[in-house]
């Protein structure tokens, strides 16, 4: 993805979902290292990476982790691998990473299955304020 310099990662999320954006947000305060980018799963980057990498958004539609020497990574290692370059405390979550996919992903689509229904939905994706802007790809 050529918007994407090759040292970040980019985070593509549930733009109208108020859980994601309370993770995006949780995301950017706590990214001192200034790692990570953004783009909701409905913006035209978002697109792009879905049809390259041939996503089923019915099987996976809450978040995202992209890697330029990676590629794509789904659901609780993404949320796992994202909580690895956040510091102390919740690096430490790291450590369910050796627990099975098929395990972690279980309670991962649980949580997304729900998440409207537990934190609510908004009518369009989030829109970055001036200070985080740049951390936004569209």
């Amino acid at each position: 993805m050529e918007a994407l310099p090759k040292h970040k990662k980019l985070i593509l999320f549930d733009g109208v979902c108020n859980l994601c954006n309370a993770s995006v947000r949780y995301v950017i305060k706590r990214d001192k290292m200034n790692v990570f980018m953004f783009a909701t799963l409905q913006s035209k980057i978002g697109g792009k990476i879905i049809s390259t990498y041939n996503i089923d958004t019915h099987k996976t539609d809450s978040i995202l982790l992209y890697e330029h020497d990676k590629g794509i990574s789904y659901k609780s290692t993404a949320a796992l691998k994202i909580a690895s370059k956040l510091g102390f405390p919740i690096n430490i979550l790291t450590v369910f990473l050796i627990v099975p996919a098929f395990i972690r992903n279980w309670f991962y689509d649980f949580i997304a299955r729900n998440r409207y229904k537990w934190y609510g939905k908004k009518e369009a994706c989030m829109l970055p304020t001036p200070e985080i802007s740049a951390k936004f790809l569209t």
